[in-house]
């Protein structure tokens, strides 16, 4: 399954979640690491629907940049 998850820069950090599980989060001190704590936190989450035998989303959400022009003052 491919899931689309969001990156989030903070100070000190970054984390990610995953949209179309809820509750799926990570940390990492990098963009690299968040993506492979990420990676891990999806297959947990998905091992642990499973155990308690709930059903595992579908991946539904996409993702896009758009760039936006500044508006002068």
């Amino acid at each position: 399954m491919r899931y689309t998850i969001v990156i989030e820069k903070s100070p000190q950090n970054y984390a990610a979640y995953v949209p179309d599980l809820p509750g799926c989060v990570a940390t990492g001190t990098s963009e690299a690491e968040v993506i492979d704590e990420i990676r891990e936190a999806i297959q947990l989450h998905i091992e642990s629907l499973r155990e308690h035998h709930e059903p595992v989303p579908e991946p539904r959400s996409t993702a896009a940049v758009v760039d936006v022009l500044a508006v002068a003052r």
